[in-house]
């Protein structure tokens, strides 16, 4: 765990970062009333000790992919290995040890309508030492994506908010035949050179646009008029990956939780509002919502459950999951680290 302290000015760059991903350090000093060689420093040193790091990820819904909520219980000798070869696949996020390091829990994702195929549901439970897998089906999400608890820390002001966000998506013109390979589809059609330049920004989503280009095989112009196109269409979008202590938060737990039918919508949305809720969507499964809420501390964690929880009237039954261990966020592993793993073979 690191242990330096971090200030007021890291809190406004995460947050600034997470309005816009891709903002100049120069509009962002201006916002803060610092320096462009202060936010530069300090932006270079949190993502130099691994505190913040901006991703350019993909929307499943606007590619038309499923995505699944799977937990996987483990014998505890193995829960630590699987939970690494479930890492480093494409197709899996937000890996996690919990329950006592005997529970694996993780996102995936699918074509749709291969959601029966899925490699999590079919091979997992004849991976050795695999001794449950449950499946759980994202049938719609109140809060995540591009939306953080940053974005509710309230570390800007409001103001200081509206000047960082991003305006309208603008379509650039291209003149004919300035970009090769670039044409992209739209909608949710993605081509090759798309791919290429999506998989920099998933690892680096401020990489810059002579490098994109170069992976494309196109033109600047053409990455930036094709960036646009991405996230005017809602397939792209930016988020940061930070470092919770920045903001105090050591507690993430999972929770599932049931609630009537008619109640789902209402007590989703509620909870999409609380301030300790980074996620927040409605599934399929014994328990029709789900949630990942981040606190302070352990006592905090039972303040919010006693409280904001016990005051959805909805909620019939909570199960409280605590993470233990984050093994992977919403980007994949750096290339160096992919490929498939031995007993969860693609």
């Amino acid at each position: 765990m690191k242990s330096r302290s971090y200030d007021d000015l890291d809190r406004q760059l995460v947050h600034a970062l997470q309005l816009d991903g891709r903002a100049s350090f120069s509009r962002i000093a201006q916002v803060l009333g610092v320096s462009d060689q202060t936010v530069a420093r300090r932006y270079g040193r949190l993502r130099g000790d691994g505190s913040v790091r901006v991703l350019g990820l993909t929307n499943p819904a606007a590619l038309g992919e499923v995505q699944w909520l799977v937990r996987v219980q483990c014998t505890p000798d193995a829960a630590g290995s699987v939970a690494e070869a479930l890492a480093r696949r494409d197709d899996t996020a937000w890996v996690s040890l919990a329950s006592g390091g005997t529970e694996i829990n993780c996102m995936a994702r699918a074509e749709g309508g291969q959601q029966g195929d899925s490699l999590l549901l079919q091979r997992l439970p004849r991976t050795p030492s695999v001794v449950a897998v449950t499946a759980h089906c994202v049938l719609h999400t109140f809060f995540g994506g591009d939306l953080s608890m940053v974005n509710k820390s309230e570390t800007l002001t409001e103001e200081q908010a509206e000047r960082l966000r991003p305006g309208p998506v603008e379509h650039a013109a291209e003149p004919a035949g300035t970009g090769a390979g670039t044409g992209g589809g739209s909608g949710g059609r993605l081509d090759e050179a798309d791919h290429r330049m999506l998989a920099l920004l998933e690892q680096d989503g401020r990489t810059g646009l002579a490098e994109l280009a170069a992976a494309g095989g196109c033109s600047q112009s053409t990455v930036r008029r094709r960036l646009a196109e991405l996230q005017a269409a809602r397939i792209l979008y930016f988020d940061v990956n930070y470092e919770r202590r920045i903001f105090g938060l050591e507690t993430c737990a999972m929770l599932w939780l049931s609630v009537a039918p008619a109640e789902v919508e209402k007590t989703g949305r509620a909870l999409a509002d609380h301030p300790e809720v980074t996620f927040a969507c409605a599934t399929t499964g014994p328990t029709n919502l789900h949630a990942v809420v981040i606190c302070a501390d352990i006592p905090a964690l039972y303040t919010y459950l006693t409280t904001r929880i016990a005051a959805l009237d909805a909620v019939r039954q909570v199960e409280t999951t605590p993470l233990l261990r984050r093994v992977k966020s919403a980007a994949s592993l750096p290339q160096t680290g992919r490929g498939r793993a031995e007993g969860v073979r693609g």
